[in-house]
């Protein structure tokens, strides 16, 4: 047997599980303390009903089979967030909104790609049912901004982008034909000037307007003579206002990749060392319990990126020789030891990966 698995899929070994785990039991404490509570959503659903729930073309993403049970088609989930929007939607569909829930799991992609190569990873979030205001965009933001520095992550950077901006422009101030629209986004979000000036040269302002939060912000209120932005300007430097200098903030209103469902407002998550983003959020909407629109804001964290930024966990592992007295285990656990017991005579602390030993009543170096 050579142990190899398939492509996009790895073992993570100790002590990094542990850290990993940790780390993911983090994230849910803080979000816990802002009245988060978890769903554990299965792994998988009824294809058609989860593809009903993710964003157009989402199940492309997504691993499918034939239940040998109910002979319809299943699919892996290949991102939580469409099934807290179920959960939300049906079985809490009674609930007083706005609801809070958090969630971490297992997702499936049916491939990666080269900035992403692994097909499983894992997924922690929260979401906020009910609510798409400022107030919601702050709490959520707040939440993952402390979340993340709870976890040990350090130079924490949101990167703020304005999905709709386009449609809000070109269906007012700024008139772009609909058959334009889809092409004029995908330059913007590609910065091609020379693209944008061919389609929509009223546009190229927004090239320019991307950066540090202050300066981009400003060049963006300069761009709107008429005031279509006003509201959406006014609450994201709201929004800023309340993260003051704990992490760094900068501004990209034409970012499109990644938000194809949200709606006015939205995120990216980095961190000091990542040569990616380690999570993305924003306002957006999802089917309601009696059919229609329901708004929601959230975010996700890719908690595999995040482990990856860890230092390498060190062990602190105590030795009890063979014959050691249970009393003596238990009361160096509850003192906060992790204790391994020599279960054999020839048992040692360099076999067992121990860094200390319990030697004539006392905890020795190993």
């Amino acid at each position: 047997m050579t142990g190899l698995l398939p492509e996009g899929f790895h073992d993570t070994l100790p002590p990094r599980a542990d850290a990993a785990a940790a780390l993911e039991a983090t994230v849910l404490r803080v979000s816990a303390g802002y009245g988060y509570e978890r769903v554990d959503p299965p792994l998988a659903e009824f294809a058609r009903s989860l593809g009903e729930r993710l964003k157009a073309g989402g199940l492309t993403d997504a691993v499918r089979f034939v239940d040998p049970v109910s002979q319809e088609t299943l699919a892996i989930r290949p991102d939580l967030t469409a099934q807290v929007a179920r959960i939300a939607a049906t079985r809490m569909g009674h609930h007083p909104r706005p609801v809070r829930l958090s969630y971490a799991g297992p997702v499936l992609k049916l491939r990666g790609d080269q900035l992403a190569p692994a097909r499983e990873r894992r997924q922690i979030g929260c979401e906020l049912i009910g609510l798409d205001s400022v107030a919601a965009a702050t709490e959520i933001l707040g939440v993952a901004a402390e979340a993340l520095g709870a976890a040990g992550m350090t130079g924490v950077s949101i990167d703020v982008t304005l999905p709709d901006l386009v449609d809000v422009l070109a269906a007012g101030p700024l008139p772009v034909p609909p058959e334009q629209t889809a092409a004029l986004k995908d330059r913007l979000d590609a910065k091609d000037a020379g693209a944008v000036a061919a389609l929509a040269p009223a546009y190229l302002p927004l090239v320019e307007a991307a950066g540090p939060f202050e300066a981009a912000l400003a060049r963006l209120r300069a761009i709107d003579s008429t005031g279509a932005l006003s509201s959406r300007l006014d609450g994201i430097a709201s929004i800023a206002a309340t993260l003051g200098d704990t992490v760094t903030l900068t501004l990209d209103p034409t970012e499109r990749h990644g938000f194809e469902f949200q709606s006015w407002f939205g995120f990216s998550l980095f961190v000091a060392g990542a040569s990616r983003e380690v999570g993305r959020g924003g306002t957006y909407a999802l089917i309601g319990a009696d059919g229609r629109e329901e708004v929601a804001t959230g975010f996700s964290l890719y908690a595999d990126v995040l482990a990856e930024q860890l230092p390498a966990p060190e062990r602190r592992r105590l030795f009890l020789p063979h014959g050691t007295p249970t009393d003596v285990g238990r009361e160096l656990r509850a003192e906060g030891w992790v204790t391994v017991a020599g279960l054999e005579p020839g048992d040692s602390p360099e076999a067992q990966l121990c860094t200390h030993v319990w030697r004539e009543g006392d905890v020795a170096p190993a």
